[in-house]
Parts: C-alpha cells; structure tokens; sequence
C-alpha cells in the first residue's frame, strides 16, 4: 500500500467511526457538532485558508480566489448517515480496513465523497494554491431526512444574492454495466434529480365485525388500487434530451441494441417499452414512479378498520412534473373510492445543460483521472441536497469519483457498506483537478 492511501485510510476510518446516524436524531445534537469540530482537526489547512460559517443544521467555507468578480463556484457532500441495522460482516462505525476494503456506514454515502472534497482541498492548500475564482464548500446534516439543512443554507446565499456558475454535489458513480447490456465502464453523471414527493392514500368505511365481511372493504380497496396503479400506464412515459444522450453514449457497447441506441428518438416507442424490462433504474429515468412504502388497518386481527391507508412515495419526472403527476394518481385513487392527501410535496429540481461548462469539466476531469471511462450524463432517480441549490445555480453536477461493483452500490443504505481502498487516491486527484480547473 503506498503512502498516500495509507494516510487517507485513517483520515476516512476516523470520519467513519462518528456515527452521525441523522434518522430520528435532532441534527443540531451535540453529535454533528462535534464531527464539523473534527473536520477542522482532520483538514487544518483548508479551514485556514477559508471563513467558516456555522449553521445549525451544517456548515459553508468560502475559498478567496484570485478574481473574485467571477460567479464563484461550489462543492458539496453532506456528513449525516442512515441507520444501520441488520447483520454486518464489520461492525458498521467501526471503519474496520482489512487490506482491500475500508468498511462502515458512510464509506459511500457519503462520508467518502466529504473526506475525498476536503482531502483535496487541504493538499492544494498545504502547497499553497490559490484558486483562480471563490470556491465553496457546503456540507449538511439532513441529506438523508428532511433535507432543511441545505435548504436552510442555499437561502442564505439567495439573501446574500450570491449566485454559482457551478455546483458540484454527490451522485452517480463508476460502474460496469449499469443497465444491462452496456458492456463498458461508465462515469455516471447525474445532471438533474427526480423530485421526491410522499403522499397519502386512505379509505374509509364503517367498520364492524370480521365475522361478516362486506364487499369492497378498506384494505381490499387500497389493495386493487396499488394493482392497478402497478398494472397500468399511469404516468406519461417519455425519452428526455438527457436520457437520449444516455442512450447514445451507451450504443457503442449495446451489440445487437446499437442501432436502435444510437437513434432513440427515432426508436422512441419501443425503447419506451424494452428499457424498463432491462433495468428498474433505467425505466425510472422514463417516467414518474410510486413505491408503496407503509400501511396501516385496524388495531386488531378481528376488527373491520373504519380507516386504513397506504403512504407512496412519489418520484415525478420532469417532464410531467409534480402536479399533473398528482392528478393522474389521484384519479386512479378516485375509482377506488380512495383519499388522497400530500404529506410532502417534495422540491422540483433543474435539469443541467450535459453541453454545459459544469458537465464538461466533470467529463474531462473523468477522462483525465480514470482513462477508459466513458462519462454519461443522466437523471438521477434519488434525492441530493442539490436540489436545493437550483435556487442559487443554474448548473448542478452529481458526481462521486468512485468506482464500485454492484454489490457495493447495494450496500448504499444497506448492510456491508465499503469503499476499495485502491479508489482513494483517484478520489483525491479528481477533486484536485476539479479545483485547479475551475
């Protein structure tokens, strides 16, 4: 092992090994206060070198470059975690290395991509690099529940009116393979996100005795409805400019597909139907999406609930957008004799432009740090805290410089979370390059 991973192992078992779980905790506990105090332990140099700010639920740096007339430009990866339950072969906060592998919760998500920005950034400043315009740093506590503290923090720059040319936050990653058929490498390259909505679905009745059903009770009509809302083409389903772009940097490796991949628009209808059998997560990038997620009847095993109901969540694609998505499960809800109520109407996110400068320095940052990695650009059908800084940035990039199998992109909120130790250094110079070139 040389000596740079080595070094940065430790850095990144330290980080790991604060357990700064954000499910059902406060993020102002004196947990996440104590893991941004460690930041400035672990990174001196660039906390030097910038004005820190403090917010309750994160924390901004602000990097002086040497013209600050410049739009400045923006990094971010959040600190919090999700719970870690179920069985794991390392203790999840353990940051245990084992030779190949550092293991724990946040290895991915996104402990990593904060310590690989900061790594970085504490390198350039050591050797004294002064960026060429202001660089940012964010880093928030509530990615992984309400989102509030990048949401809190991009409103602080709206007040101060300071817009960025660019924002680089976590997202896709390198894989192989990534839907099926695409026989090559890909740096994934998330220029937009799904909005995430969450909405209520509830039936009522009169209740009674379990000894003598009706027809059509509460928890029979929540069930056709999530059939039919499964079976049926509920949501316009369409081949976007980013997907199509997609579809054609895949096609030189999709054999019998090709034609069709290098001309999607032309191939639209039976792409429409072909991808979402060849991948969930392809298909998601196609069209609005519900994953029913709760439930609840009656109180108990003999009792006829008088209200039952079922919580989905929502992603809306851009192209139909939050509100005529609604409408169009409502309505299948209506046949039904079924409520629906908003619990969270979710953030609609931008989209940026793949022929942008933001997405053509992360493709040549790619090409420069991992040869033979092709970038792609596509929607990404997860949240970030991104989504918030379309406020304040026309120009969002989602992007974690780490190459992963599928087995470890599964592990992401999940059991066996773990990071190579051979991507580290790669990491770090993707990140360097990133600051150098902006």
């Amino acid at each position: 092992m040389d000596d740079r991973t080595t070094k940065y192992e430790d850095t990144l078992a330290k980080m790991i090994q604060k357990e700064t779980v954000s499910t059902g905790c406060d993020p102002t506990d004196p947990k996440f206060i104590e893991f941004r105090d460690m930041l400035e332990e672990w990174f001196p140099n660039i906390f030097a070198s910038c004005e820190v700010k403090m917010f309750p639920d994160g924390l901004v740096l602000h990097w002086k470059g040497k013209d600050s007339n410049r739009d400045p430009v923006i990094f971010m990866n959040h600190h919090d975690v999700v719970e870690a339950s179920g069985k794991w072969t390392h203790e999840p906060f353990s940051g245990d290395i084992d030779g190949e592998k550092i293991w724990g919760r946040g290895t991915l998500d996104d402990k990593g991509g904060l310590w690989a920005m900061f790594q970085a950034a504490d390198e350039l400043a050591t050797e004294g690099f002064a960026p060429s315009r202001d660089i940012w740093f964010s880093s928030a506590s509530t990615e992984e529940t309400t989102g509030k503290g990048a949401d809190e923090i991009s409103q602080w720059f709206l007040e101060k009116g300071i817009r960025f040319d660019m924002c680089f936050d976590e997202g896709g990653m390198i894989l192989y393979n990534p839907i099926g058929g695409a026989d090559g490498t890909f740096a994934m390259i998330g220029v937009g996100e799904k909005g995430c909505a969450d909405l209520k679905f509830i039936a009522r009745s009169k209740g009674g005795h379990a000894s003598a059903p009706p027809k059509n009770t509460p928890l029979v009509r929540l069930g056709r409805f999530m059939t039919a809302v499964e079976r049926s083409s509920v949501f316009q389903s369409e081949l976007s400019p980013t997907v199509c772009e997609l579809f054609k940097r895949f096609a030189p490796y999709m054999g019998k597909f090709e034609p069709f991949m290098k001309a999607p628009e032309r191939f639209a209808p039976i792409l429409k139907k072909v991808i979402p059998a060849m991948s969930a997560t392809a298909g998601a990038m196609l069209r609005t999406t519900v994953a029913f997620t709760m439930a609840q009847g009656s109180g108990g095993t003999n009792v006829i609930p008088q209200e039952a109901w079922v919580v989905g969540n929502m992603r809306f694609s851009h192209h139909q957008g939050r509100e005529a998505s609604f409408k169009a499960i409502e309505r299948i809800a209506k046949r039904y004799d079924i409520e629906m109520e908003v619990l969270d109407p979710g953030f609609q996110s931008g989209i940026a432009d793949f022929d942008g400068p933001a997405f053509k320095l992360v493709e040549r940052a790619v090409k420069e740090i991992f040869p033979g990695v092709d970038p792609v650009p596509y929607i990404m059908t997860g949240a970030s805290d991104a989504r918030y800084f379309d406020r304040v940035c026309s120009q969002c990039i989602r992007f974690l410089p780490f190459r992963v199998s599928d087995e470890q992109l599964d592990s992401i909120h999940g059991i066996d979370e773990c990071l190579d130790l051979n991507t580290l250094t790669k990491a770090v110079d993707y990140y360097k390059f990133m600051m150098r070139e902006v």
